[in-house]
């Protein structure tokens, strides 16, 4: 195998890794006729870059190392060490991290261990349906002048249909206290009669996480991040997770809100880099669906679905 072959291929099998190549010269150097080669232990040396047609065939040239992101907020928490994982005990449920080791009858052992992980363990699978708004009036000064259009409206009885006609038994609704969320909810709400509603403030709008890459349309005061950041991962904290162990029917949930924080949902569910979030983008009275099972296994079935409405019916604002 050639040595241009040989590096090619370490190029790929690292491309998901965190190692960088940098390019060398290889092969046939550059002749003296144009710009004169930079002296060795130079400083032009030290910063010349190799040009990508001077590449050798099939070596993919990564740029060099740009600056570092930035660190993510204290509430993200991260498990040391590189690669891909999958952080079983990312709800705090894992059936161990529930129970107290050191209480562990000395007599009965085993036998008293696996009850009680037993006892633990979830049984039912919840079913997570993120709903975003429908369109509402961008002129609105404050929330309250923040209405519904005519447009928004129709929407929201679009998706309320949709919901009714996959005939679930939708066990409650719970919305963003924010009043184009409100809005949709009472009209979704008319389709599923007898489905409970609670409104919370922790679903509110908000800037979940400095978003990578950065944008340069949406740019929010660095206090933004720090105060929505926080109050949008308690969200994820108090209702996404497996169900409790007392659950024994499955159970199928309506939560109304808002694209910023399905999107950051969705990452954080996933176990996704949660600064990709912006990368997303969702459609007005949207449906996201998220499945918990009981093992905390997370899965995406539908993202931002608005194959139910007509072209025409279909916004973004």
């Amino acid at each position: 195998m050639s040595f241009r072959r040989a590096l090619a291929l370490a190029a790929c099998g690292l491309a998901g890794g965190s190692v960088l190549f940098s390019a060398v010269a290889v092969g046939k150097q550059p002749g003296r006729g144009g710009d004169a080669e930079p002296r060795p232990g130079s400083a032009a040396a030290a910063t010349a870059v190799t040009p990508a047609s001077a590449a050798p065939p099939g070596l993919l040239l990564l740029p060099p190392a740009a600056a570092s992101c930035p660190p993510a907020p204290g509430w993200i928490e991260r498990p040391a060490g590189t690669g891909s994982y999958w952080d079983s005990n990312w709800d705090r449920r894992e059936p161990l991290a529930l129970i107290n080791l050191k209480k562990k009858n000395e007599e009965t052992g085993e036998e008293e261990l696996a009850s009680r992980l037993d006892h633990c363990k979830a049984k039912a699978t919840r079913h997570i349906f993120l709903i975003r708004h429908s369109q509402y009036n961008l002129d609105g000064r404050a929330d309250k002048d923040r209405t519904l259009t005519p447009l928004g409206r129709e929407q929201a009885e679009l998706t309320g249909r949709r919901l009714a006609s996959l005939g679930l038994k939708f066990d409650q609704i719970i919305h963003s206290s924010m009043t184009r969320a409100t809005e949709t909810t009472e009209i979704i709400s008319k389709h599923l009669p007898g489905v409970k509603k609670i409104s919370t403030d922790l679903l509110r709008e908000g800037a979940p996480i400095e978003p990578d890459p950065p944008v340069s349309h949406w740019k929010p005061e660095a206090v933004q991040y720090y105060e929505d950041g926080a109050r949008i991962e308690a969200a994820f904290r108090n209702f996404i997770h497996r169900a409790d162990a007392k659950q024994e029917e499955d159970s199928y949930e309506i939560f109304v809100c808002h694209a910023n924080v399905i999107r950051y949902i969705v990452c954080r569910a996933l176990q996704f880099p949660p600064e990709g979030w912006l990368r997303m983008s969702l459609n007005n009275g949207s449906i996201t669906h998220l499945v918990i099972r009981p093992n905390g296994r997370v899965a995406l079935r539908t993202l931002g679905d608005t194959g139910f409405m007509p072209p025409d019916k279909i916004t973004r604002t």
